[in-house]
């Protein structure tokens, strides 16, 4: 068993370019995965505690849109939340943009629409988008769940990564000066960097979900290092968002939290004289 060290403050600036060494072409087993969300028993919420209609915003991964979400975003619904996409559009831009021109937006809107705090559920990069922004707005964010994010460093497949400096050299021709030169780095020092260097305030509930057998990120990359926040689940990358025992963790993570907020609640209030 690998020992892990807690997530530190300036991990996200490590660009070690580990793999899992796994072959991507294992990453053909998460239609597999999506087959057996269908007969799972946590599809219909069958066995587990309905939702308090709370906002859950959904954030896709590096490249991809809210479309590929639909199936999470439903299940939610069904659940009892109160789901919301994003609104980035495709996960190809400078993330420091994308969460002050749209995912603040959509924070906003479901803050205002339910009167209470969000979550956050985000899918491999969408997955740090989503930790950056709790980070910068604790005040309105409840909970953050992570689907195989590689928070505590650059660590991805080398195809993954060669895509990835693809990007960053559009984002550096689109926009000039109007972002850093190191941005879409981990050295860059943009707000969206700057909050991933340091830890959650303990007000937002984090889990980390990641799979050993992850063929584009590797694990190691992806956990805090708190066995009360990480939790492995068997299955590939791009499954993650169909997982079956993924979505049992999601479920048991979103109703714990909802418990603490009621149990801050009845801490926090004040006798009757």
């Amino acid at each position: 068993m690998t020992s892990i060290k807690p997530c530190a403050a300036a991990e996200f600036q490590r660009e070690d370019q580990a793999t899992s060494g796994l072959p991507m072409w294992r990453e053909c087993f998460s239609a597999v995965e999506a087959a057996l969300l269908h007969i799972a028993p946590v599809y219909y919420g069958l066995g587990f505690p309905a939702g308090d209609k709370s906002a859950v915003i959904v954030v896709p991964g590096f490249l991809g849109t809210d479309a590929y979400l639909v199936e999470l975003w439903a299940w939610l619904y069904r659940m009892e939340y109160k789901p919301y996409f994003s609104g980035i559009g495709i996960n190809a831009e400078c993330p420091n943009l994308l969460i002050r021109r749209s995912l603040n937006q959509t924070i906003d809107r479901a803050r205002e629409e339910t009167g209470r705090k969000v979550h956050i559920i985000g899918h491999s990069l969408g997955g740090l988008i989503a930790m950056s922004a709790a980070a910068q707005r604790p005040q309105d964010v409840a909970s953050v769940i992570t689907l195989g994010s590689p928070f505590r460093g650059k660590a991805a497949h080398p195809n993954i990564l060669k895509m990835a400096e693809y990007v960053r050299q559009f984002i550096q021709a689109k926009h000039g000066d109007d972002v850093l030169p190191s941005c879409y780095t981990g050295h860059c020092s943009c707000d969206f960097v700057n909050s991933l260097n340091g830890r959650l305030p303990s007000s937002v509930q984090m889990t980390a979900i990641y799979s050993r057998t992850d063929a584009i990120v590797d694990w190691q990359y992806c956990i805090t290092g708190d066995p009360a926040k990480d939790f492995e689940v068997p299955g590939t990358h791009v499954g993650l968002v169909f997982n079956p025992s993924a979505y049992t963790v999601m479920a048991r993570r979103l109703e714990n939290t909802h418990r603490r907020q009621g149990l801050h609640a009845v801490k926090t209030q004040r006798p009757v004289a």
